[in-house]
This record gives C-alpha cells, sequence and structure tokens, in this order.
C-alpha cells in the first residue's frame, strides 16, 4: 500500500512541478485545494519515491522471509 501511495504522491508532485514551470499553472489534483510552491513540489516527488522504494523492499523482504521459511 505504501508503494501505491507513494506512486500516486511522486506522480501529483511531477505534474505539480511541470505544469508549474513549464506551462501556465500546477497540473494534478493538489492545486484544487493548495497553492504551493515549485519546491514544493520537488519535495512531494522526492517524499513519493521514498514512500515507493520503502514500500517495493517491504514487499521483496517479505517474499524472501516466506520463502526462506521464517514466519
Amino acid at each position: 500500500m505504501r508503494g501505491l501511495i507513494g506512486f500516486i504522491v511522486m506522480i501529483q508532485g511531477a505534474m505539480g512541478f511541470i505544469g508549474q514551470v513549464f506551462f501556465d499553472g500546477a497540473w494534478g489534483l493538489l492545486p484544487h485545494w493548495f497553492h504551493l510552491p515549485s519546491p514544493a513540489y520537488v519535495g512531494l516527488f522526492a517524499a513519493g519515491a521514498a514512500l515507493a522504494v520503502w514500500g517495493d523492499t517491504a514487499r521483496k523482504r517479505k517474499a524472501q522471509r516466506e520463502r526462506s521459511g521464517a514466519a
């Protein structure tokens, strides 16, 4: 679940940054509720990437534990 939420946050951060820097306004759902500066969108992208990596690592560890027979 962390990986999915991280991926969604990462996409929202990327869309917000790209839209705000290169086009006329931020894209995605967040601009409908919040007015964030461009560095905040970069931070959201980084936080989403961290969540996605954390979720993927946890999933791989769980699968490895199940293969080794440890509960």
